[in-house]
C-alpha cells in the first residue's frame, strides 16, 4: 500500500524521523501544519506532481472538505494524527483499518485500542475458570482480580447516604460491597444496612465485622461473605457460616502469624466451611510490607487452591502519595502472587478513585498477563498527569518581547466574581452530571461543566466589562476545571 503523508515546513523533519521509509512526505507551502486546506494541498500536488498513492494523510487539525482532493488524485484522504510523532504508530494500522475524514487518527486508535482491551478482559473473563464463585461473580482461578469496595462505618450512615455511596461505587467499579461495621453498631443496625444494600445492588455484599452477634444478623439478612474470621469468633459463628453457604475471608490471630491463618483454615473446614478466601494480610509501607509480600508469596505456594484477599487499602492509606501510582504497582504485585480480590475503602480524600485505579489496574493485568508481557502499551493504562510522548516544543522567535507582569489592577465596573466548584452530590438538577463550575456575580449565578462555557455565559450577559478582568476569569476558571478533572479541591486565588 502507498502511503502520501502532508505536512508544512516546521513539521517536515518530524514527519520524516516518524514514517521513516514507510511513506512519501509532501511539503505544502505553509510554515503550519494545521493551516493545510484543501485548495494548498492540491496547488502542493500540482506542483510537485507525486506518484499514484493509495492513502493520502493530512494533519489531524487541518480542517476543511478534501473530496476535491480525493477526486482529483484518486485516492483516499483521511485524518493523520494531531502530532507529527504519532505518524510512525498510525501506519502500523493502514493494512487493517478504516480511517476517518472527521476524527484524528490518534484519536480513532485511541478509541479503538481501549475497547479492544476491554473487550478482551471480557473474553478472557468468560473463558477463565474460577476457584469459586460469589452468586455469579468468579473469584480467583485465571479470573480476573475483583475489587472489593469498602463503606467505612456504613451502619452509622443515613439511609440515603448509604444508597448514594453504594450506588457511586458500583459505578466506579467495585465487584463487591464491603460493609463497614461501626465500633458500637448493633445488631438492629447492622440488619437494616444489609437491607438497604440488598435493595441497591445485585453485587455481593460482605459484612466486615469481627463480632460473632453482628455476623449471625448480617447472614440472616443475606451477606455474601463474612469479614473477617479468625480464632476470636470462628467456634460462635464457623456453623452459622456454613449453613448459610456465605463464603469466609479467614485471617491469622496476628500479623504475620501463617500458622494461626492454616489453623483457621482448617477450623472453617471442620466447621463445614466450603468457600473460603484467604489474607494473610499485606502490611502498610513502613511497617513490614517487604515481609507480609513475602508471606503471600509462601502461602500460595503451600495453598494454591485457596483464593487470596489483597489489602491494598492497608497501604494507600498510610503513605502520603497519588494513590493511582501505587495502587498500579500494589496491583501488579498482586497479580504476581496470584491474589483474587483487591481491598480498598476510599477514606481519606488522598484515596478518592481508589476504585477505578484498581479497577483499571485488574484489567491491565489481565491483558498483560495474556500477552505475557508488562503492562503497557495495552490501550488502557493509568497515565493520568505523565504522558508517554512528549509534544514538540515551540521554537523560541527571535527578538522575543519578555513579558513582565502588572503592578496593579482595577477592579471590573461591572463588579466582581466569585467563583468555586460544587461537587455532583449536592446538585439535584438531572440536566448535569458530575461537577459543576459556579461564578456568582451580584446579578447572576452562573453553573456549568466548562470554563469556555461558563466565561462565555458571563460575558454574554454583560457581567464582564474590562479585558483584564476577562483574561483573570478566564485563568481561575480554568484551574477550577482542571480541579473538577482531577478530582481536587478549588479555592480561588490560592495556589494549584
Amino acid at each position: 500500500m502507498k502511503i502520501l503523508v502532508a505536512t508544512g515546513r516546521q513539521a517536515e523533519e518530524t514527519v520524516r524521523k516518524s514514517v521513516k521509509s514507510r511513506a512519501d512526505v509532501l511539503i505544502v507551502d505553509t510554515d503550519i501544519a494545521a493551516f493545510i486546506t484543501p485548495s494548498r494541498l492540491l496547488v502542493a500536488l500540482m506542483d510537485q506532481k507525486p506518484n499514484t498513492y493509495d492513502i493520502l494523510f493530512v494533519p489531524g487539525l487541518a480542517s476543511g472538505d478534501f473530496s476535491i482532493v480525493e477526486k482529483k488524485m484518486d485516492c483516499k484522504v483521511y485524518l493523520g494524527p494531531k502530532h507529527a510523532y504519532d505518524l510512525g504508530y498510525v501506519l502500523d494500522f493502514v493494512e487493517d483499518f478504516e480511517f476517518s475524514k472527521n476524527v484524528p487518527a490518534c484519536e480513532l486508535l485511541s478509541d479503538i485500542r481501549k475497547k479492544l482491551a476491554i473487550d478482551k478482559v471480557s473474553d478472557l473473563e468468560d473463558r477463565s475458570v474460577p476457584q469459586l464463585l460469589i452468586n455469579d461473580l468468579k473469584i480467583g482461578g485465571s479470573s480476573r482480580m475483583k475489587v472489593m469496595a469498602e463503606i467505612v462505618d456504613s451502619t452509622s450512615m443515613s439511609k440515603e447516604l448509604l444508597i448514594s455511596k453504594i450506588e457511586e461505587f458500583v459505578k466506579k467499579g467495585a465487584d463487591i460491597i464491603d460493609l463497614g461495621s461501626s465500633m458500637n453498631a448493633t445488631p438492629e443496625e447492622v440488619k437494616s444496612t444489609v437491607k438497604t444494600a440488598r435493595s441497591v445492588s445485585s453485587v455481593p455484599i460482605s459484612i466486615d465485622t469481627l463480632e460473632p452477634d453482628l455476623i449471625k444478623t448480617a447472614l440472616e439478612g443475606g451477606v455474601d461473605i463474612v469479614l473477617s474470621l479468625n480464632g476470636s469468633n470462628i467456634d460462635q459463628v464457623g456453623k452459622h457460616v456454613a449453613f448459610h453457604t456465605a463464603t469466609a475471608v479467614i485471617i491469622p490471630d496476628s500479623d504475620g502469624d501463617i500458622g494461626s491463618l492454616a489453623n483457621n483454615i482448617k477450623k472453617a473446614k471442620n466447621f463445614g466451611i466450603k468457600y473460603i478466601i484467604a489474607d494473610p494480610v499485606l502490611d502498610p509501607v513502613g511497617h513490614g510490607i517487604t515481609r507480609s509480600i513475602v508471606r503471600y508469596y509462601e502461602f500460595s505456594k503451600d495453598f494454591p487452591d485457596i483464593p487470596l484477599f489483597f489489602g491494598s487499602g492497608n497501604v494507600t492509606e498510610l503513605i502520603d502519595a497519588d494513590s493511582i501510582g501505587v495502587n498500579a504497582v500494589l496491583c501488579g504485585i498482586a497479580s504476581e502472587l496470584g491474589a483474587a480480590i483487591l481491598f480498598t475503602p476510599e477514606y481519606s480524600d488522598k484515596t478518592h478513585g481508589s476504585i477505578e485505579e484498581l479497577t483499571t489496574a485488574s484489567m491491565m493485568m489481565t491483558v498483560a498477563c495474556e500477552r505475557n508481557s508488562s503492562p503497557k502499551d495495552l490501550g488502557i493504562d493509568l497515565l493520568k498527569l505523565k504522558e508517554k510522548r512528549k509534544r514538540i516544543e515551540a521554537d523560541l522567535c527571535e527578538d522575543p518581547l519578555f513579558a513582565v507582569e502588572s503592578e496593579s489592577w482595577e477592579l471590573d465596573p461591572k463588579g466582581p466574581v466569585k467563583i468555586g466548584i460544587v461537587s455532583r452530590s449536592r446538585y439535584s438538577d438531572s440536566s448535569f452530571k458530575g461537577s459543576l463550575i459556579i461564578a456568582q456575580h451580584k446579578r447572576a449565578c452562573v453553573v456549568g461543566k466548562t470554563a469556555s462555557s461558563v466565561l462565555n455565559t458571563l460575558i454574554e450577559k454583560g457581567l464582564v466589562s474590562t479585558l483584564e478582568h476577562a483574561g483573570y476569569l478566564g485563568r481561575e476558571l480554568a484551574r477550577a476545571e482542571l480541579a473538577i478533572k482531577y478530582d481536587r479541591s478549588y479555592a480561588q486565588d490560592d495556589d494549584f
